[in-house]
């Protein structure tokens, strides 16, 4: 069971080689484009039913009963959505850039599959593992903010514009204590490979030797993902909608789309750097993948529905005078015990 999909890879490309009589380099390229299929499945089987989770538990939390009439315990009702949102009337503002309006829609979701490449789904289970992995990641996910101006600007709609510009101002801010955060990780373990931070976790958990800086990465990634209570960028109250106001049917989609997909995305960062990765006992490594980012997504949905939406000046407040000097002062002391133990040792 370990090795399960990884034997199946290598069967069929082996498959391919000696019985279709392919070239290597071709049957490479083949099974790139079935990895990429393989990650595009994966994300949408799990945001069509992280949208059913999501409700069904604002309504335990709230004392409602959420989604209950579509399928057995309303399981088939973001299907039935997802049908919906598709045969909508795709609307652009007369007075909207209409190129940079739909292509806002399309640039917001490839760096969020992009970002999968680097993600250890279980053992020896990396797309590309790449030996700058983390810096891969934080660069890729950085490039969501172009998305999200150009969704504001394109709808010439001051609300949308606003919301572009927030979304912009908050992502840039929380990414440097989102980086400082793990600093602390790289330092540890010499390394910015995806695979070697997961096996220097092999004894004791980074959450364990980094708790401040697993506490700041999730309250920076909360940021980052514009979930609440940092949900500042679309409040509803100021700002309709925010970059999204002027979006309809699948384009409006393909940002909800994208948003989760960062959720799982970030999720699984936090498995990789702090929660010892997808290694664990008994089970194979790529359940135990799953277990962990479902567990820290629930945390995330559990903030999001239990503390209100803070001001915009205390949003920044938070991350400047707060955040940005606890990370700091996190890799002091991460350097200072790292020199220390090596003193020890020697």
């Amino acid at each position: 069971m370990e090795k399960l999909f990884l034997n199946a890879g290598a069967g069929l490309e082996q498959w391919m080689v000696s019985g279709l009589g392919l070239s290597s380099i071709i049957a490479n390229l083949i099974m790139v484009v079935i990895q990429v299929a393989i990650i595009l499945t994966f994300v949408l089987l799990n945001v069509l039913y992280l949208v059913y989770l999501e409700r069904k538990l604002s309504a335990y939390w709230q004392q409602r009963l959420g989604p209950n009439r579509v399928g057995p315990r309303g399981l088939l009702q973001t299907t039935l959505d997802v049908i919906k949102l598709i045969s909508k009337e795709d609307i652009v503002p007369q007075a909207a850039d209409r190129k940079v309006f739909k292509l806002a829609s399309i640039i917001v979701f490839i760096p969020a599959v992009m970002l999968y490449a680097v993600i250890p789904f279980g053992k020896d289970m990396i797309a590309v593992d790449l030996n700058i992995g983390v810096f891969y990641f934080i660069a890729i996910s950085s490039t969501t903010t172009i998305a999200f101006l150009m969704a504001g600007w394109g709808s010439n709609n001051k609300y949308s514009l606003i919301g572009g510009m927030r979304s912009v101002a908050q992502m840039v801010s929380y990414e440097i204590p989102l980086v400082f955060s793990i600093l602390g990780v790289i330092m540890l373990t010499g390394s910015m490979r995806m695979s070697d931070i997961v096996a220097a976790q092999s004894d004791v958990w980074f959450i364990v030797l980094q708790p401040v800086a697993f506490l700041i990465f999730f309250i920076a990634g909360t940021a980052e993902l514009s979930r609440a209570p940092f949900d500042l960028p679309e409040g509803e109250q100021e700002l309709v909608a925010g970059a999204t106001t002027e979006y309809s049917g699948m384009r409006w989609a393909i940002f909800f789309l994208a948003e989760y997909s960062n959720l799982i995305a970030m999720s699984a960062l936090a498995v990789a750097l702090f929660l010892g990765g997808p290694a664990g006992p008994w089970a194979p490594s790529w359940i135990w993948f799953v277990i962990k980012v479902y567990i820290m997504i629930y945390v995330f949905m559990w903030v999001r529905w239990t503390f209100p939406r803070i001001r915009i000046d205390h949003l920044m407040h938070t991350n400047w005078k707060f955040l940005l000097p606890l990370s700091l002062a996190n890799i002091l002391v991460t350097g200072v015990g790292i020199k220390i133990y090596q003193w020890f040792i020697q």
